[in-house]
């Protein structure tokens, strides 16, 4: 058990949203391919349920401050209501993670905001699991705005679940010879979750002499480690052009770096990170 208490753990948000069930499977199946415990996390929204009502200002105006003070207790009666249902759900993730074969499944539930409670938590963790909608974006093509946070917040990888899950078989990762990719192709390399799985690196841009060296030897490098890899350059505008090949390979996991240093970062940074979540049909490995 002491052992248990320092091992990173896989963190699933769950939030009520549509695609919560899909971000517990998501997390499940890393938590076995990395033989790690989960913990399943709930973060109550402080904004929306304050645990303390706000009076400042309100005192002294007479039959108004009877009116305020039942409204603040209707206020802390929803947020006891929505922890009880918070509470419920992460019974309800933990039942289906255990049937799918998680042994260790822990609970965490907080009041306060989702970044800086993720934040409190980051060195305990080896991998975030979110889903690509949240509770008030559920079901439209709009990306929930805790995401676009988190992944601006955070230095863990995040792994982006859309609304169903697909176990991977493939794997995609966009190759663009920057650190963020290079650390990328050392993640494919090294974790057990990309163990098995065919790898496909693709580089969005011109097909020169140092691109193709650069994206070979990535290939190379994890075929010395036994793994089936593909890899390709194509030319284009970086978010078609990697989704076409997803859809012509059926890859059911892409992986890219948030940030680096090339056309992919000028891509990532910004309003046009929301472009590619919101196009996405699959899973989105996000590396920091």
């Amino acid at each position: 058990m002491e052992k248990d208490s320092v091992m990173k753990h896989v963190v699933a948000c769950i939030d009520g949203s549509a695609s919560t069930q899909s971000v517990c499977d998501y997390a499940s199946w890393a938590a076995l391919r990395l033989s790690t415990p989960l913990t399943l996390f709930h973060v109550l929204d402080e904004a929306r349920y304050p645990t303390e009502p706000d009076m400042t200002g309100n005192i002294g105006l007479g039959s108004r401050e009877a009116l305020l003070e039942q409204l603040a207790e209707l206020d802390q009666q929803r947020s006891k209501l929505a922890l009880e249902q918070g509470h419920h759900m992460l019974e309800s993730a933990k039942e289906r993670a255990l049937h799918d074969g998680v042994e260790q499944v822990n609970l965490r539930q907080r009041h306060g905001d989702l970044a800086e409670s993720l934040l409190e938590i980051e060195d305990s963790m080896r991998l975030l699991v979110m889903g690509l909608h949240g509770e008030d974006t559920s079901r439209t093509n709009r990306v929930g705005s805790q995401l676009e946070t988190v992944v601006r917040t955070m230095h863990r990888p995040i792994l982006v679940a859309p609304e169903e899950f697909t176990e991977p078989k493939s794997v995609m990762l966009a190759f663009d010879g920057s650190d963020s990719s290079r650390k990328g192709i050392r993640l494919l390399a090294e974790s057990p979750i990309f163990r098995g799985l065919p790898l496909h690196l693709v580089m969005v841009g011109a097909d020169t002499n140092d691109n193709h060296a650069a994206i070979e030897a990535a290939a190379n490098h994890l075929r010395e480690l036994g793994h089936d890899v593909h890899f390709e350059i194509r030319s284009g505008e970086v978010e078609p052009t990697l989704h076409a090949y997803q859809k012509e390979h059926n890859i059911d996991l892409m992986v890219m770096g948030a940030y680096g240093h090339s056309r992919i970062r000028q891509f990532l940074v910004g309003s046009t990170t929301t472009s590619l979540l919101q196009t996405t049909n699959s899973a989105l490995l996000l590396l920091r």
